[in-house]
């Protein structure tokens, strides 16, 4: 499979819809290798120019230097060298095009969600949860870290300007899973090591938020509480923030608030109001939910609670 240079794009006024891997590369003057699939080695690069960009495929950035400026949806931050960032379809990331010519160093491998159709790794790629995190929460490499994916890339790189056959595309596909486990496992340790370290008081800001979140009626402007909201308030990414409470935890963030909530309605009857009461005060839109939800937590339903 031959390599396709391309003539390097004008200047772009607003966001570069990249609906194939290779609207990317085309814009940035990188080899086109296939259809599916993209690996960018941008040291290789005569020139480049920043893109603010809308994903419909999935994407992988390593920077082996910093970039500052950058968007991520409504986002300004700074990629640190050796930090790897995903993004996933319907994301929006970059730097908007000013015309100005860089010489960037790092890694880039898109590839296409036809790609994953009909595949183990198709049905898995709900589980890596790092393809949503922000900016903020970008993977921090280790060298040898870092080595490890780049060989990786470089082989798919390698399997792609070979002659295709009916193996290629199976085998780039297994590949790219070995960079997703990879990045799994080190996003892992990572989340290990902050859960010890700088969000060590996470769990108990937690616990206030939900607190204040009753105390301030939240509840009935907005019913429930919610990950996305905690998370927000707790300036994490939701994914993020759950797999911060699980490695805390062991359980869910959902699970968390979920016993937070059934622990104030177990207070509330006990101090005499009705179970309407009680799903209103917590803010549930029925009361038949806010039994089930009970008798799920507890196993009994709040009217036998009550005579209890």
């Amino acid at each position: 499979m031959s390599e396709k240079m391309c003539n390097f794009a004008p200047v772009m006024e607003k966001i570069l819809r990249v609906h194939r891997v290779n609207d990317y590369a085309r814009y940035i003057g990188a080899p086109e290798l296939h259809p599916l699939v993209s690996v960018i080695h941008y040291d290789e690069l005569e020139h480049c120019r920043h893109s603010l960009n809308n994903y419909d495929v999935y994407g992988m950035f390593i920077g082996d230097e910093e970039l500052e400026d950058l968007s991520y949806g409504q986002l300004q931050y700074v990629l640190h060298r050796h930090a790897l960032m995903c993004v996933a379809p319907g994301q929006i990331g970059g730097k908007t095009d000013t015309g100005e010519e860089i010489h960037t160093k790092g890694w880039a491998l898109l590839f296409d969600t036809e790609l994953l159709r009909n595949t183990e790794l198709g049905r898995r790629m709900a589980d890596y949860h790092f393809f949503s995190y922000t900016t903020s929460e970008a993977l921090l490499l280790t060298p040898e870290q870092r080595q490890s994916i780049v060989t990786l890339l470089d082989a798919i790189r390698k399997e792609l300007l070979g002659d295709e056959d009916c193996h290629t595309l199976r085998i780039v596909t297994s590949q790219i899973e070995q960079v997703l486990e990879l990045i799994a496992r080190y996003y892992a340790l990572q989340l290990s090591t902050s859960a010890t370290s700088t969000n060590s008081d996470l769990l108990p800001r937690f616990e206030h938020l939900l607190r204040k979140y009753y105390d301030d009626g939240m509840q009935r402007q907005m019913g429930l509480p919610t990950v996305k909201y905690c998370a927000q308030q707790l300036f994490l990414s939701p994914n993020y923030f759950g797999d911060l409470i699980r490695e805390l935890t062991g359980d869910s963030a959902t699970s968390h608030i979920r016993r937070f909530i059934m622990q104030r309605a177990q207070q509330l009857l006990m101090s005499g109001s009705t179970i309407s009461e009680a799903a209103e005060s917590l803010g549930f839109d029925y009361p038949q939910h806010f039994t089930r939800q009970f008798k799920k937590h507890f196993g009994v339903t709040p009217s036998d609670f009550i005579r209890k």
